[in-house]
């Protein structure tokens, strides 16, 4: 045991070191002074779904592949940004957005939202179809907001906790408004029940096209690093496993039937893996 230790000490803390870097987490300041509250309230369920690192991976990668599928939205990312490029570095910023107004002080949180807010005041264009697109549109605003937090929680359910309760999944969603908010949302869904009938609405004006298969295929490919390729592969797989039907149809990548408890197995045994890592490897 005394010659395993080292060894598997080692491994824990570079697992760990590898993905505090893949999402920068060393590089944001969370502290909060003494009776700064933050956004959330101290038992608000955002705290337990945005903090399971594991889930959070799959569910941001499934909010992407969903979030694309409205025009405006995956026009934003064609015209604007260098996702395609730096696929790793967008996902970094996010990671750390999500960070800073889940667990950072309430001055911190405002100053992300703020700093979205005026990289969305840039971020303005035409479709194909010559339909103007604002980011700041309360509306789709609202739409990349509630694919967000509905991946968060499916993959939250699935891959951390699914006896999370109906009411905590509900405050969960109510809670996660906050931020949406603040950036500019209107008419956000707060339950289960509100982004289900709020899905059923929006449905009609979700696209899929030779665009939305090019970012998709950026945002799913392995990447260079051998040692991270066989990890964002079964990341990647459950990510459009998690994905609505509806969803994964549009996309025309809905897995096998016989597959899926094949791809939830390696992503569950994954991501203990990774708590272990995060939780011991400090």
């Amino acid at each position: 045991m005394a010659i395993v230790d080292p060894f598997v000490d080692r491994f824990r803390a570079s697992l760990a070191a590898r993905l505090r870097g893949l999402v920068g987490s060393g590089e944001v300041d969370l502290a909060r002074s003494p009776g700064d509250p933050g956004l959330f309230a101290a038992d608000s369920p955002a705290l337990l779904v945005h903090g399971d690192f594991a889930a959070m991976m799959i569910g941001g990668l499934s909010a992407l592949l969903l979030q694309m599928l409205h025009p405006a939205a995956l026009a934003g990312v064609w015209d604007h940004s260098d996702f395609r490029r730096d696929r790793l570095g967008r996902l970094k910023r996010t990671a750390q957005f999500i960070g800073l107004t889940t667990f950072g002080g309430t001055a911190a949180a405002e100053r992300a939202i703020a700093h979205v807010s005026t990289i969305h005041d840039r971020v303005h264009g035409s479709l194909p179809d010559g339909t103007r697109y604002d980011a700041n549109d309360p509306a789709l605003l609202t739409w990349v907001h509630v694919a967000e937090v509905d991946s968060f929680l499916r993959a939250y359910l699935r891959y951390r906790d699914p006896a999370l309760t109906p009411a905590l999944q509900d405050r969960y969603l109510a809670d996660a408004a906050i931020v949406a908010e603040r950036l500019g949302a209107r008419d956000i869904p707060r339950s289960r029940a509100e982004v289900a009938d709020y899905y059923r609405r929006i449905r009609p004006q979700l696209r899929a096209d030779h665009r939305t298969r090019e970012v998709a295929d950026a945002l799913l490919a392995p990447g260079p690093d051998s040692a991270q390729a066989a990890g964002l592969h079964l990341t990647a797989a459950a990510g459009i496993d998690l994905l609505p039907d509806w969803a994964a149809a549009m996309h025309g990548r809905r897995p096998p039937t016989l597959l899926r408890p094949a791809i939830r197995a390696g992503a569950g045994g994954m991501n203990r893996v990774l708590r272990w890592a995060l939780q011991r490897g400090a």
